[in-house]
């Protein structure tokens, strides 16, 4: 091996051994990167060790030098620290629209970012086997293609899938093709949705990315978004993805409630104290039969106080609950 090539050579296989098999707890002495890089092939010594560690952090690469360890070394900085790490770790385990093999695969990616005895701690935390997970292996190919009709400005046509009584996967509506202008896709509630503009209801509405299969790019242009639409206020006002007349809805509710209304609607939502054990809040909401439902959820701590449509609704869904045949 020419000694350009073996410098050049031994500088990667240096920068991958520090990466992947240091860090502050584990540094690496000047020997052991000798025997390491001699394993791999490479010629070195305690000067070329030396000048490599220099090149290496004069292009950004947080090699540190433990002195009081006799010059042992090992990667500081790094591109995500492990709290960072854990954080996105989780989220891929528990995101039910990403499939269990997926989940695997995307988590052995992110684990290869940190090192050897680091990745180590982050493992024993990963259960995917027996979460609720996806099954729909089109669901990247889906994703990429929505976001490039997002940023195409075109339009989607579609098939829905559903599960009949007997828990087989039917195609919804007698296999309908669905034609979508997409303004967006959302992480909401565990699930990822698409929001766009459907031609066939002429109103926005959403879809489960992961139940949606067949999907096609068209050449004709989207349906421009709605004057005044965004898709944060959409979410904002929608329960569960669900879309529904929005309207003004005032909710009396018990006091400990007040966390559980900001982290749905916000703070900037009106609000006043009526009693010392109760509030009104007036929200935006789609009045879908998953608001509710969601309001029903907090009866005796949560009622409707208007408007009286909105009411009329809801007590006569009460109602049907109690009903007995």
């Amino acid at each position: 091996m020419s000694e350009e090539r073996n410098k050049k050579g031994r500088l990667l296989a240096l920068q991958q051994y520090l990466y992947h098999y240091t860090d502050e707890n584990h540094p690496a002495t000047t020997q052991e990167l000798i025997d390491a890089m001699e394993k791999m092939g490479y010629i070195a010594n305690r000067k070329t060790i030396k000048d490599d560690i220099d090149t290496l952090t004069k292009f950004d690469v947080d090699v540190i030098t433990n002195v009081s360890r006799g010059n042992s070394f090992f990667v500081g900085e790094r591109r995500f620290e492990m709290p960072e790490l854990k954080l996105l770790v989780d989220a891929v385990s528990s995101s039910r629209f990403i499939s269990a093999g997926k989940s695997e695969n995307l988590i052995e990616k992110l684990t290869s970012m940190t090192s050897a005895y680091q990745k180590e701690q982050i493992t024993p935390r990963i259960y995917t086997a027996d979460r609720i997970k996806t099954d729909n292996p089109q669901l990247y190919y889906v994703v990429d293609k929505l976001i490039e009709a997002v940023q195409s400005g075109k339009k989607v046509r579609f098939q829905y899938q559903e599960y009949d009584a007997e828990k087989q996967k039917i195609l919804r509506n007698n296999s309908e093709i669905y034609i979508n202008s997409p303004y967006g896709c959302l992480w909401n509630d565990d699930n990822y949705y698409l929001i766009g503009y459907s031609d066939k209801w002429h109103k926005v509405v959403t879809f489960r990315i992961d139940r949606i299969i067949d999907l096609e790019l068209l050449d004709e242009a989207a349906f421009p978004q709605p004057e005044g639409f965004t898709v944060a206020g959409y979410v904002k006002t929608s329960i569960e993805m669900y879309d529904g007349e929005e309207q003004e809805v005032e909710l009396v509710c018990d006091n400990e409630l007040m966390k559980l209304i900001i982290d749905k609607f916000g703070t900037r939502i009106k609000t006043e104290r009526i009693s010392e054990t109760q509030f009104k809040a007036t929200v935006n909401v789609a009045t879908s039969k998953t608001f509710y439902a969601w309001a029903f959820h907090f009866a005796g701590q949560m009622r409707i106080a208007g408007p009286e449509s909105v009411k009329q609704v809801y007590m006569e869904m009460a109602q049907k609950v109690l009903e007995v045949e």
